[in-house]
């Protein structure tokens, strides 16, 4: 199924050229009573996380209470679902995030369009993999792993946070790229307690679900997945640096209803961009491992495209269905 990409590309350009009777609310006014961020997972997620941490300084900077509510459960798809059927006010937004990208192709019977149905308003951050082993893995580089990894095809358990999660998806480029076969186990729960008892041998997470078990010595970080070194893992080298053009990182970002005015689709922008600047949310989203991703909603628009297009190749290719 080809995606649909233009449209979502129309989508996201298209909002400055809304005629002035069409908006639904005034940035003048804009927000006059507080607003919901949606969460699709539970409360201590990353993801909940940096949407408490967006919530915290859109209401410092506007003046009105941003609420996280919290509505798990489809891998994300009942909270954008919920969202695109709110009223296009500016008053309820979603919190976008890479699953939602792969979504599209995993999922081929939702009751919502997503490239169609919610219009990107600014991204956020973005947090790197790291491939990290169990310290009982004999490999202590990339090479050594693969190297291994070959000589015991079928035989390395790799854990994820279930079928079609970021965590699967990153291995499942890695094993395409890297020409291995693992063993996928998808987790409901926390894979890290299999991973530290050694049950499992592998996993691709973001980076502040392990960073802890890192630096205590308890896991081995082979590579972070982004395309440059992370300012957490400093000494740990990038999968590029042995598999060239490979990159994967869970990102997030704020999206609302379609047709919701693009007045207020700029307000938010410009808040949303302006709080990434300030040294505290950096300094914030370093702890987290993040990195600040400011762009204009054309430009995340665009990016979720590319995103959607690049996951939808290896869930092919992979053969992954939902759980």
């Amino acid at each position: 199924m080809k995606l649909p990409r233009r449209k979502f590309l129309h989508l996201a350009a298209s909002a400055a050229a809304l005629p002035a009777a069409s908006r639904i609310a005034s940035a003048d006014t804009y927000p006059s009573r507080p607003v919901r961020i949606i969460v699709g997972f539970p409360a201590g997620n990353t993801s909940d996380t940096i949407a408490r941490l967006a919530g915290q300084s859109l209401s410092e900077r506007l003046g009105q209470q941003f609420i996280v509510e919290n509505r798990p459960g489809a891998a994300g798809n009942i909270a954008t679902e919920f969202v695109v059927r709110a009223a296009p006010d500016g008053y309820t937004l979603l919190q976008v995030i890479s699953g939602n990208a792969a979504n599209v192709t995993l999922y081929a019977n939702l009751n919502f369009d997503f490239m169609r149905d919610i219009a990107p308003v600014a991204s956020i951050c973005r947090v790197p993999d790291v491939m990290v082993v169990n310290p009982s893995v004999p490999a202590k580089t990339v090479p050594e792993f693969i190297a291994y990894a070959k000589a015991n095809p079928g035989k390395i358990n790799m854990a994820s946070a279930g079928n079609g999660s970021a965590s699967h998806l990153a291995g499942a480029l890695f094993e395409m790229m890297a020409g291995v076969d693992l063993v996928h186990v998808p987790y409901r729960g926390s894979f890290v307690p299999d991973l530290l008892g050694g049950q499992v041998q592998v996993v691709f997470p973001p980076i502040p679900t392990v960073i802890g078990y890192i630096r205590a010595g308890k896991l081995r970080a082979l590579a972070v997945t982004s395309a440059a070194r992370s300012e957490a893992l400093p000494d740990i080298p990038t999968m590029a640096e042995t598999v060239p053009g490979y990159e994967a990182s869970a990102w997030y970002g704020m999206g609302v209803p379609e047709n919701t005015s693009a007045e207020i689709i700029g307000r938010l922008n410009k808040e949303i961009v302006a709080a990434l600047a300030d040294s505290t949310i950096k300094a914030r989203l370093s702890d987290l491992g993040a990195v600040p991703m400011p762009m204009t909603p054309g430009e995340f628009g665009k990016f979720i495209a590319d995103e959607t297009e690049k996951w939808g190749k290896v869930i092919r290719a992979a053969h992954i269905k939902p759980e």
